[in-house]
């Protein structure tokens, strides 16, 4: 028995967002029915519209979607939103990440839905809300989370360019929010009976993620500049490079309490100018003092200096690559890790990434991503579905099951 064993989850979503919000679902031991167009989902063929190729496999839709029975229906089709109705009437959860409008234009919105199943948790997780000028407008993390979230200017140096953060970063957190209001909303089932609506959005979540920037001119007036590497706010908590170009972090956050530290590791004498002696003054003086640290941590080799670091309790930690966290004692430690099962291979299996949490109860991904209607027949013949009445949805192609193989001679 897992974390949320007996919890059964219909998700309707495509691409990162709402799938991994299910994803986490499904990890923790929840039967999450993904409900898919005929074609499928559009992330399954990402890799291979990017490279022009007929490449099959997206680790990307693999992490977010293992452990989950697929379902295709159209759900253009009335018999097809008959089909997806009956499914949710048996859920405790229905998450989806579909724009408003067409949920509202099949007959899937929440005041509907709800008003049917009254302790359904309806969860809606847009691009901008449900409300609004912009509630339909798409919403790809790029887009709601960064763009318009205000992340990327506030992780942007002045005067470059718009950051591009890492790829699907601000579906992810958002994804996961809406985990923990799933979470909340069926606790609150358990105490009164009643379900709800739960509704986040990437424009919602991205502005919650620079809410240091943002309640701050909210409450003083004014916002501090964009972050620079050059002339930091606090150059103790900062970036920099040792002699081969292997970059860490500083982490003074505590000024007065960290510099001795960080002063008695450097062991300078530049550093014992009037200007650095206090946090105030090293603020204003950032990009002399930057300059001088650089020149100093390029006079060592980054392992030289956690070797110094150790001696003298200062906070660092060494900036990983990509590749260096797969090879990372730390994170394998920490459970960043788990192996998954490889689909149709029997036994074996493939490293892949964890959800960021651990239960005493146990829970873990048990199986791998399913094809495109891998469980059509047999989900809706738990609904009392005949086989003659399946023929007839898959010969009007409201219905979808992977192709049979061909048969060998």
């Amino acid at each position: 028995m897992t974390i949320l064993t007996g919890v059964r989850v219909v998700e309707m979503g495509l691409w990162v967002a709402g799938p991994a919000a299910g994803g986490v679902l499904a990890d923790w031991g929840a039967e999450v029915i993904k409900i898919e167009p005929p074609r499928g989902d559009p992330m399954r063929g990402l890799f291979g519209a990017l490279s022009g190729s007929q490449e099959t496999r997206c680790p990307p839709f693999d992490l977010y979607n293992r452990g989950k029975r697929s379902v295709s229906v159209d759900v253009n089709t009335e018999q097809g939103r008959d089909l997806v109705e009956q499914i949710i009437g048996d859920a405790d959860v229905f998450v989806t990440n579909m724009r408003p409008a067409f949920l509202e234009r099949v007959g899937l919105d929440h005041e509907r839905l709800l008003a049917r199943f009254p302790r359904l948790v309806y969860a809606s997780l847009t691009g901008y809300g449900l409300e609004g000028p912009d509630r339909d407008a798409p919403g790809f993390d790029v887009a709601a989370f960064s763009a318009r979230g205000g992340v990327a200017d506030r992780s942007t140096p002045p005067g470059d360019a718009p950051t591009t953060l890492a790829g699907g970063m601000g579906d992810t957190v958002t994804g996961v929010t809406t985990v923990a209001a799933i979470l909340a909303a069926l606790l609150y089932r358990e105490r009164t009976g009643e379900g709800q609506l739960v509704e986040t959005s990437l424009l919602r979540s991205g502005a919650y993620s620079i809410g240091m920037e943002l309640s701050t001119r909210l409450t003083l007036g004014k916002l501090a500049p964009p972050p620079s590497r050059v002339k930091p706010q606090n150059p103790l908590m900062n970036s920099y490079a040792g002699k081969g170009g292997e970059w860490f972090w500083l982490m003074g956050a505590e000024a007065e309490r960290h510099w001795p530290g960080i002063r008695a590791a450097l062991d300078d004498e530049r550093l014992d100018d009037e200007r650095f002696s206090t946090p105030r003054g090293r603020r204003k003086a950032a990009g002399d003092f930057v300059a001088i640290l650089d020149e100093i941590f390029a006079s060592r080799t980054r392992e030289e200096w956690a070797q110094r670091f150790e001696e003298n309790e200062v906070w660092w930690t060494p900036v990983n690559s990509a590749a260096d966290v797969l090879t990372d004692p730390q994170a394998h430690a920490a459970g960043v890790f788990v192996d998954v099962p490889v689909a149709g291979s029997g036994s074996d299996t493939i490293s892949s990434l964890a959800t960021p949490v651990t239960f005493g109860a146990g829970a873990g991904p048990t199986a791998a991503p399913p094809a495109i209607g891998d469980d059509t027949d047999a989900v809706l013949r738990d609904l009392g579905i005949s086989d003659a009445e399946l023929d007839r949805l898959h010969s009007e192609k409201i219905v979808h099951s992977p192709e049979p193989p061909d048969e060998q001679p």
